[in-house]
């Protein structure tokens, strides 16, 4: 089998050494080829290479959500083809690598490489789905470029959190669960369409959902990890099915603090519930349009503001090695 590793040299919880030590491992049973991505995009542009090429079966992303996300974008640039793309394994790297573990990998590194070595040699793999995401033909975003994600987007009050956590990296904080919760406490402070929502969902053959105050797109479960804490924002989602949504009309101080504390206590069996909070399970086209212009987040990755986004639930999308 040829096979191309794709590795994120910025990975926070891998170490050069311990990288070497899953290359070997990997090479030892396949014709591995290694790259390690040097600039925003690069990953996505090595998955695009791999899946015009006509002999890799294999694309190997070592790295955490942001690297599997551009991975994932550049395999499907030219759309699903489950008999031709070479198949997906991941190594996570990352700080949480929700998609990972969603799959049921070890968040070890190494772990995770055995386990994928045993997948291999068992043969085994499960087609999944995946979200879409597009700019609204006929609005001022129609001329954005699709994006797929791999477990959740976000359209406001998630992707405002996401964009500072960004800055705050970008000024040399580390990613740690402490900072993410100041940045939710400070978007929650800052946030200027909480008592008003801006957010307009709309369905075929439904009625509009309007005033919505934030929107978090779930294409499996869990939504996130605090640690060793899975949250379920969309208990029924699943990578088998189309897209769930979680949506509020509310937030309030107590609106915030209760379904905070229904994440946080969340489990397979029930999320955030309540007269503000709207749940929908398997959405295959759903867009989401706002009076002004709102920040939007895929697989925890900050891509500035929009005012309407087209999502689409894509089953079967894309092979992966379990």
């Amino acid at each position: 089998m040829r096979a191309l590793l794709v590795v994120n040299p910025a990975a926070t919880t891998t170490s050069a050494r311990t990288r070497d030590v899953l290359i070997h491992a990997l090479a030892s049973e396949m014709k591995l080829e290694v790259v390690t991505t040097e600039y925003r995009g690069h990953a996505r542009d090595l998955g695009r290479q791999a899946g015009e090429s006509d002999d890799i079966e294999l694309v190997v992303a070592l790295g955490g959500d942001g690297t599997v996300n551009e991975v994932v974008n550049g395999l499907l640039h030219n759309g699903p083809d489950l008999d031709r793309l070479p198949r997906l394994a991941v190594v996570p790297g990352g700080s949480t690598n929700v998609f990972a573990r969603a799959l049921g990998l070890p968040n070890d590194a190494v772990e995770a490489t055995g386990a994928l070595l045993d997948a291999l040699r068992e043969d085994r793999e499960r087609a999944i789905g995946l979200g879409l995401a597009a700019g609204t033909p006929g609005t001022e975003d129609e001329a954005v470029p699709s994006r797929w994600f791999t477990f959740c987007a976000g359209l406001g009050f998630d992707a405002g959190v996401i964009g500072r956590v960004e800055q705050q990296r970008e000024r040399g904080k580390r990613s740690t669960h402490a900072l993410y919760l100041r940045q939710v406490a400070r978007q929650f402070l800052d946030e200027p369409h909480r008592r008003h929502g801006t957010i307009t969902l709309e369905r075929p053959d439904q009625d509009p959902v309007t005033d919505l105050v934030m929107s978090i797109i779930c294409n499996t479960t869990p939504w996130t990890f605090l640690g060793n804490r899975p949250v379920y924002a969309s208990p029924k989602a699943s990578f088998d099915t189309g897209l769930d949504v979680l949506a509020l009309n509310r937030m309030s101080t107590g609106a915030v603090a209760r379904y905070a504390t229904q994440l946080l206590t969340s489990s397979p069996e029930r999320g955030p519930h309540g007269k503000h909070a709207l749940s929908l399970h398997d959405l295959t086209d759903f867009t989401l349009h706002s009076k002004a212009p709102l920040p939007l987040q895929m697989d925890g990755d900050h891509l500035g503001l929009r005012t309407s986004v087209t999502f689409t639930g894509v089953r079967r999308a894309l092979r992966v090695i379990v």
